[in-house]
């Protein structure tokens, strides 16, 4: 999912299928999923779940209202047949090495959206605010060598 000036960047990116938030809400949609990834936490697991298939996950990178997500990770899997994840990192490093590979290998594409410098630490969170930002925003902390 994604909004309409993005459409082209999320199929190029593999995307099956794109959804534009901006024309439809795919929680009106007949169609079910497996697996819900909420990267920017624009849903919520009340809106998917009907949508999510018998042991269907939802995944989301925010808290959700009232860090809800928190909550909801500890009890969906005890009390359902559907259940949300709250992706706490377990293996940090073995992420990074998983990231490394695909990089190397030309399956990972990172989506940079801007880039600052440290010294526009504040813009560049500004700009984040906004919730419109598309990928990745880069801080560029620079040294000096002559030290």
């Amino acid at each position: 999912m994604c909004n309409t000036k993005n459409i082209e960047l999320v199929k190029s990116l593999g995307a099956d299928k794109v959804i534009d938030y901006m024309k439809e809400d795919f929680t009106k949609e007949d169609q079910n999923y497996s697996f819900i990834f909420d990267t920017v936490g624009k849903s919520s697991f009340a809106k998917c779940k009907p949508l999510l298939q018998p042991g269907g996950v939802y995944i989301s990178s925010e808290l959700g209202y009232m860090a809800q997500n928190l909550f909801l990770a500890l009890i969906t899997p005890i009390i359902g047949n559907k259940k949300i994840i709250f992706p706490i990192p377990a293996d940090c490093r073995g992420s990074i090495v998983f990231i490394k590979k695909l990089i190397e290998i030309g399956k990972f594409k990172a989506v940079i959206d801007r880039k600052y410098t440290l010294e526009q630490i504040v813009e560049a969170y500004r700009y984040v605010e906004k919730g419109q930002k598309t990928g990745n925003v880069v801080i560029r902390v620079e040294h000096d060598n002559k030290s």
